[in-house]
């Protein structure tokens, strides 16, 4: 770590800093672990050089979401220590493989987060989901405002990036158009992680710890697709926990491609056409479900 970033987070935590090692980053954040004086380990995302009034609104957001989360005292959430000038600490998880018995206690922990319902959609914050904005203006009920804060946003911004087609963005605004029909029994709000994908998902202390949230008032059904999109760790495990705590709607499982075709668009923004066809095909199988 620079000494004008470890200065920061002394500033940031009260604490001096012990040692400090960059481990990566991504989406124009570097991430570092760093050891203070006081004992504590910490996970530091610090915005690169000349970046930090690019990245602090989205900082921001995961740390006003941990917040939000663990307000829940449910499903465990990283404690934050600071977040300022493009610079976000939060403590340090040490990891251990995913069990039987932590993928159940998961289920349980992740349906009585969602119960902790915050009575409005979205958020009361500007939202992000992997340095992209995302929208979190209430109102209205969630099949509109899934199209309106999720869907239509991402499928025109990749639209104009040119990584879809104007034929591909008709099918994404025919799902939205039918919302009401594809959405299932309506719900009240969850209390959700927004970004819910096994990445997010780390496994201490026989339990699974949710990081990076784009947390805001949604539909249940949304972590649990995520959770199945890229392959969480006895997923099944996970799914009958949550069933024996609060049983989800009939259907739920033919609405998968629906909850996930918002991950999927914001790949498509992300990452280019390599997700184009996966996304279509969550569409049409939203559409035929």
């Amino acid at each position: 770590m620079q000494p004008d970033l470890s200065t920061a987070l002394e500033r940031l935590t009260g604490a001096v800093v012990r040692e400090a090692k960059a481990i990566g980053g991504q989406h124009g954040v570097g991430h570092y672990r760093a050891a203070l004086a006081d004992g504590r380990m910490v996970f530091v995302k610090a915005a690169g050089a000349g970046g930090a009034a690019a990245a602090a609104p989205a900082l921001a957001a995961e740390a006003n979401g941990l917040r939000w989360l663990a307000e829940a005292a449910a499903v465990p959430v990283p404690e934050v220590l600071g977040c300022a000038d493009g610079l976000l600490a939060i403590s340090w998880i040490a990891q251990e493989k995913a069990g039987r018995r932590s993928a159940e206690a998961f289920g349980r922990d992740l349906a009585r987060m969602h119960a902790a319902g915050p009575g409005r959609l979205g958020a009361p914050w500007p939202g992000f989901i992997a340095g992209l904005p995302l929208g979190n203006a209430d109102g209205g009920t969630w099949p509109p405002w899934y199209a309106r804060e999720r869907l239509l946003p991402f499928a025109r911004l990749a639209r104009d990036a040119g990584q879809l087609r104007a034929a591909d963005v008709r099918l994404v605004e025919t799902v939205a158009d039918r919302l009401a029909e594809l959405a299932g029994p309506a719900e009240p709000p969850s209390r959700i992680h927004g970004d819910c994908w096994s990445g997010n998902v780390l496994w201490s202390g026989g339990r699974g710890w949710l990081i990076d949230p784009a947390a805001h008032g949604g539909h249940r059904e949304t972590d649990l697709a995520m959770l199945a999109l890229f392959g969480a760790p006895s997923l099944n495990r996970v799914l009958a926990a949550y069933q024996e705590a609060t049983p989800l709607a009939d259907g739920w499982q033919a609405r998968v491609p629906l909850h996930q075709l918002h991950p999927l668009l914001v790949h498509v923004c992300l990452f280019g056409a390599a997700y184009r066809e996966a996304m279509l095909g969550a569409a049409r199988a939203a559409l035929s479900g």
